[in-house]
Formats: C-alpha cells, structure tokens, sequence
C-alpha cells in the first residue's frame, strides 16, 4: 500500500488535526507524565524560563510551574490548550498557537524541550531542520533544547503496514493501523476507539529521524550534543534502546 500524494495529505490533515480529534481522550490515554521527567527536566531547566514546544494538555508543564519554573508553550490544538487552561493553574500558562516549528515566541530560555515523539510531527526534514535553527534563536548562551523520540524500528512493519490491537477492555478495544513509507521516513497512522458508542478514529502523521540524523540538524543550527539517555532515569543509550532523550546545548 503506498502513501497517498502530497496533495491529498495536505487536504485532509493539517498540523493541528492530531490535537484537535484526540484531545477528548488524551488525557484518559495518558494521565500523567513520568516523575522521572518532571525530575530531570526541573533540574536542566536552570533559572528557567523554559518552553515547551507541543504543550498539549499540560501532562509536563503544570507540574513544572507547580515548582516555580516559568514556563512557556507552543501548540497548534486550540483543543488541547483549552484542555490545559481547564486545569488548576493552566491559564496562568502563556501559550501561543500555532506550528512549534516556528518557535514564534519572543524572549530567550534556558531550557526548550519537545517530548513524547513530539518532534517527529513535524512533516518532512526541511521543517525539522528549520525547527532546530529557530530553537538555536530562542535559546540563551548556555541554553538546552532537550528531545525525547522513539528510536526507529523499520522492521515492526509488514510490508509496510501494522494492524495491531493496542488495547483490550471489557467495553472498549483500540487498534493501530498504520502504512510506511521508508524513502521518505513518513508513518501514517490512524488510531481506531470501538466501543459500545461506535467507532472513532484518532489520525497522526509523522516523519520519524535517526538519533544521527539529530545530531546533524542539531550541528547544521550551532548547537552540540551533551548528553544522550536511554530513558528518564539516565540509562546509558545502547544499541538496544527503543527510546532516547537527547539534550544539545548553544554552546
């Protein structure tokens, strides 16, 4: 099966469509974020402020303001911002609207971070590329921009395609059906909740890159790896690991 053009893509997603159909469940799916990331990100996060780009609901950037960070956002989702303001203390969050590539803020952080495959949203390598440069701007001497991504496992696809049940309950199964297309490092997913209300269908698109290949973008906008973890806690990033957490710094 192969990905649609280019032009039909663009016509029935948008950058804000992912947040948009999935902010009614998120935080059901995902209800909080990890303790060990709250825990790491507080401690780069130096004398703030800091940004998130992909805010989302506030799963990481509430609890950092409950410790005294300012914090700043970025999302395309009027949907999930609204979600956040919703929560105690997300509206004294500045967020602005709109593609976090553009890092269309003002002002410079300590610390910019993209977490939860976030950065892979993001639709082609041009745009990435670009997303690094403007972090670069936004950035102080000094400053960390941190990424959390999957690292890319071509071979969970069966010609090129995954139908999988993600989730099994009583009332309630979840689906992944997804196509690659590995010239162009694109997954099209749709993420398919059957209950007893019907059938809902939650889509995202990504454009997935290699660790290597950050560390590119990362050189091309003057910033230099730092670190490079295998999960929150600091595991060291071997062969074997399905994740990392990636911290470049504007030297």
């Amino acid at each position: 099966m192969g990905i649609p053009d280019e032009e039909t893509i663009n016509q029935e997603y948008r950058e804000s469509t992912y947040g948009d159909r999935i902010s009614d469940v998120y935080d059901r799916w995902y209800p909080s974020a990890s303790p060990d990331a709250i825990d790491r990100l507080g401690e780069l996060a130096g004398n703030g402020p800091i940004l998130e780009l992909g805010i989302g609901t506030g799963r990481l950037a509430l609890p950092l303001a409950s410790r005294g960070i300012e914090v700043h956002g970025i999302d395309a989702s009027e949907a999930m911002v609204a979600k956040m303001a919703s929560k105690p203390g997300g509206n004294r969050i500045p967020v602005t609207i709109g593609n976090f590539a553009d890092v269309g803020v003002s002002g410079e952080y300590s610390l910019i971070y993209v977490v939860f495959n976030t950065f892979f949203t993001l639709s082609d390598q041009e745009e990435q590329v670009g997303c690094f440069a403007n972090v670069a701007k936004r950035l102080r001497r000094g400053g960390l921009f941190l990424i959390e991504a999957f690292v890319p496992d071509p071979a969970r696809f069966k010609d090129n395609q995954i139908v999988k049940v993600t989730a099994l309950r009583v009332d309630e199964v979840l689906l992944e059906t997804s196509v690659h297309d590995r010239l162009s490092q694109r997954i099209l997913s749709q993420q398919i909740m059957i209950n007893h209300s019907g059938a809902k269908l939650y889509p995202i698109q990504i454009r997935y890159a290699w660790p290597a290949e950050l560390d590119l973008m990362a050189q091309l906008a003057g910033m230099r790896l730092r670190e490079r973890w295998g999960d929150w806690r600091r595991e060291p990033f071997v062969a074997e690991s399905t994740k990392h957490i990636s911290i470049y710094e504007l030297p």
